[in-house]
């Protein structure tokens, strides 16, 4: 960071030798195939500061054997790690005090967060809408015990709903993002999730009409923001007109999904979608850096049909299937990073393996993976990203639930044809034991009535209500036609 950056450390002490990390650092890097004494950045006050910024300097660029890769932010000079913390998916728990819920897990919240920080990643990106709310405060919590200048946050200003986008409410979320986070500077915050909903109208109503965008960049000129972008989602109109005006606004980067599926195919999955070639081309023209959202599809590219997979394993015996889609995001020059959601520990591992340091993919390779992705379209899955937007829903039912397990059982082959289908008994029964182990009954899609209050909360503009009554009447159809 720069160095006239203003800076909270929490009074808190830092986490006490890492004791409830459960592995130790050195063989956390045995596991990764690193070697230990590799890693780029070790936790602040292990080191002094000048070998710290050695550290980030030798891991810019082409990082060493081991080391994080970091991109370099062109405004601000700042190092970001290619790997980005997404926080929209903290681990939950059963909570014993409130009949059940699923609360954050903090104690595991803290571990991942102490496990990124100690590997190099220093990008963390929430919202206050994530978690059911909660996601600021648990990132805050997790954050706070570490040296304020060990890592960039960013978060988002989610007015989704009409009684948000008064400039009162609105300005209300954006300093209680502050208070949750624990610091008195954002340093990258976000309009969230433009062109979605009614498009144009809905973006000037949540933006533009009650002052907020010019209060966003009176705080980054003060400061208090230290840079200035968006995500976006839906109607390109809202997309173009935001870049047409860049010379005004002076986007600091945009959020943008990309991946190697949507490169060329996001609209034919969706029609309200836009391809990522186009998004990330916009955005290159102009300098602009990308923050890449949804590198896995919500998981749908580390879920993949089985002969997608022994494809991409038998090219990469060693690599994960998610690792692909990983290389792929990060491979594109004008990346600044890339958020993964990562909830377990696994997935934590499995990606610093991935970007310590980042291999780009050569151009065979990118082709391959575009022919992978010629292969996966002809897979009728939802393009559910388990982002949870629609959620809750007022009549109880899993919506996400009810989705991601239909598109498991399209990617494992357990959606028969029909009954004449050669694996109509075996698919019948993996679809229907793995819906109700996945999905409650009384939270099935049997029960929704239609009433939409879903579908205009979805970024990927799912009819859900359709989606959830063509599913239910293949589960009926299941039930009255056994093998």
């Amino acid at each position: 960071m720069s160095k006239d950056m203003k800076t909270t450390v929490s009074s808190d002490p830092p986490p006490e030798n890492m004791e409830k990390i459960k592995i130790t650092r050195r063989d956390f890097m045995k596991r990764l195939g690193l070697g230990t004494g590799l890693t780029a950045l070790a936790l602040t006050g292990c080191r002094s500061e000048a070998e710290n910024d050695a550290a980030r300097s030798a891991a810019s660029g082409d990082s060493a054997e081991g080391s994080m890769t970091y991109r370099i932010n062109p405004k601000t000079g700042e190092k970001v790690s290619i790997l980005g913390y997404g926080c929209m998916r903290w681990p939950t728990v059963r909570s014993e005090d409130k009949e059940g819920e699923d609360v954050i897990d903090q104690e595991m919240v803290n571990r991942l967060v102490d496990t990124a920080i100690a590997h190099g990643v220093n990008y963390f990106d929430t919202s206050p809408a994530y978690c059911k709310g909660f996601s600021e405060r648990a990132t805050g919590i997790a954050l706070s015990r570490h040296p304020r200048e060990s890592y960039y946050i960013a978060t988002k200003l989610s007015n989704f709903a009409p009684q948000t986008w008064s400039r009162e409410a609105s300005m209300a979320m954006y300093h209680k993002s502050f208070k949750e986070l624990q610091t008195d500077r954002i340093d990258y915050m976000l309009l969230h999730s433009i062109g979605g909903g009614n498009g144009m109208d809905d973006f000037r109503a949540r933006y533009i009409d009650n002052g907020m965008l010019d209060f966003l960049m009176a705080e980054r000129e003060a400061g208090r923001i230290g840079n200035l972008g968006f995500s976006y989602h839906g109607e390109i109109a809202v997309f173009d007109w935001a870049l047409a005006n860049h010379d005004k606004y002076k986007w600091d980067f945009v959020q943008i999904q990309l991946n190697y599926l949507d490169w060329k195919h996001a609209k034919q999955l969706n029609p309200r979608n836009t391809d990522g070639e186009y998004l990330y081309g916009e955005l290159e023209k102009r300098g602009i850096p990308a923050i890449i959202m949804e590198p896995l599809l919500g998981g749908r590219l580390s879920n993949v049909p089985d002969h997608i997979a022994a494809r991409l394993k038998q090219r990469e015996p060693e690599k994960s299937v998610a690792s692909w889609a990983f290389r792929y995001a990060g491979t594109h020059h004008g990346v600044l990073t890339v958020l993964s959601g990562m909830t377990y520990m696994e997935h934590l591992e499995d990606n610093l393996h991935t970007y310590s340091p980042l291999v780009p993919l050569n151009d065979d390779e990118m082709q391959f993976l575009y022919d992978t992705a010629d292969l996966m379209v002809q897979y009728p899955t939802v393009a559910c990203n388990d982002c949870k937007y629609c959620m809750p829903c007022p009549y109880g039912i899993d919506i996400p639930a009810i989705l991601l397990h239909y598109n498991k059982c399209v990617n494992q082959g357990n959606v028969a044809e029909g009954t004449q289908a050669s694996n109509y008994a075996e698919a019948r029964r993996a679809f229907l034991v793995g819906y109700d182990r996945s999905v409650p009954r009384l939270r099935q899609a049997s029960h929704c009535i239609g009433c939409n209050q879903c579908s205009p909360h979805c970024p990927q503009s799912i009819d859900i209500p359709k989606e959830l009554h063509r599913i239910d009447r293949y589960v009926e159809s299941l039930k009255q036609n056994p093998a």
